[in-house]
């Protein structure tokens, strides 16, 4: 298979590369203005110059790139914080998330388990009705899984649920 873009890089790449150009043309301009004295006048305004052009071509390099930044993103680059601190705030806030959905996962099958054992004392011949029902259930969605027949919904089982 061929690649998509043979001559040209991705515009991310192009847009970086027009970035690393613009900070290399920023460190010389400021080179030449900290040692600035008037017979380097022109040189200082070749370089200026310089930086205005490649901020165009970042301009237009640019357009091609669509990537979307969450706003957070960009207040924690305003606030001086490393995106990357975004990026683990976010992962350990879906973990916490993760760990209360599991613990109330976990609490509503230990209430199922407690009131299962409550019916069966006061119905067992019910709840052993329930429990081969249940079992037979199961068998049946084992069964299709492994033959790849669809459910009755139409849909195709991916993952026996516990």
């Amino acid at each position: 298979m061929a690649d998509p873009t043979p001559s040209s890089q991705l515009p991310t790449e192009d847009t970086l590369a027009s970035v690393h150009r613009a900070l290399a043309l920023l460190h010389q301009l400021q080179c030449s203005v900290s040692g600035f004295q008037l017979p380097s006048q022109l040189v200082l305004l070749e370089r200026l110059n310089g930086l205005v052009s490649e901020f165009g071509n970042m301009h237009s390099a640019s357009q091609d790139c669509h990537i979307q930044i969450p706003l957070e993103v960009l207040n924690f680059i305003d606030e001086g914080r490393n995106p990357d601190e975004y990026t683990k705030h976010l992962l350990n806030g879906c973990i916490q998330q993760n760990q209360a959905s599991k613990g109330k996962v976990d609490s509503f099958k230990a209430l199922r388990k407690h009131l299962l054992e409550q019916v069966e004392e006061v119905f067992p011949a019910e709840t052993e009705a329930y429990r081969d029902i249940r079992n037979q259930s199961s068998l049946e969605s084992r069964r299709s899984l492994h033959t790849g027949n669809p459910m009755s919904n139409g849909d195709m089982k991916l993952k026996i649920e516990h």
